[in-house]
C-alpha cells in the first residue's frame, strides 16, 4: 500500500506517518522500485494504535515505549501499567489545575458587573503581581 492508502485506512495523515517514522515509533517504510513508500496492514495496525494513544494524550516518548511493548508478546504488563499510571497521575494534576482556574474565573465573572462601569475584578486580578 502507498502512504495515501495507509493514511485513509488508519485515519492518520501522511505528514504524521512520516513523523512517526522519523521518531522511530514505527519502522521506516520499504520503498518501491520507483522510490515510493510501501506499507503493510501491520503498519496500519501500528498507526491505529498510535492514533488511539494520542487520543488518550500519551506523549510521543510514551507511545514509542508502548508500541515497543505492544509488539513484544513476552512483555511484563507491569511496564505497561507503569507508563499508564504515570500518565494518569499527570492528567489528574492537570485536571486539578484546570479546576482551580475554573473556580477562580467563575468567581471573577460572578463579581464583575459587566455593565458601563470601568471597574472590573477580572482585569484587577489579572493585573495583580505575584499571580
Amino acid at each position: 500500500m502507498n502512504i495515501g492508502e495507509v493514511a485513509k485506512l488508519s485515519e492518520v495523515n501522511s505528514k504524521s506517518i512520516r513523523r512517526y517514522e522519523d521518531l522511530g515509533i514505527m519502522p521506516k517504510a520499504g520503498r518501491s522500485m520507483s522510490g515510493y513508500r510501501q506499507y503493510s496492514m501491520n503498519d496500519v495496525h501500528i498507526l491505529r494504535f498510535v492514533k488511539r494513544a494520542r487520543e488518550l494524550g500519551f506523549s510521543m516518548k510514551d507511545i514509542k515505549q508502548l508500541v515497543s511493548l505492544w509488539k513484544n508478546k513476552s512483555r511484563p504488563s507491569s511496564q505497561v501499567k507503569s507508563i499508564a499510571k504515570k500518565h494518569v497521575d499527570e492528567l489528574e494534576k492537570k485536571l486539578e489545575e484546570i479546576q482551580g482556574m475554573l473556580s477562580t474565573l467563575n468567581r471573577l465573572v460572578k463579581n464583575c458587573h459587566g455593565d458601563h462601569r470601568p471597574d472590573c475584578p477580572i482585569l484587577e486580578d489579572l493585573g495583580l503581581e505575584g499571580n
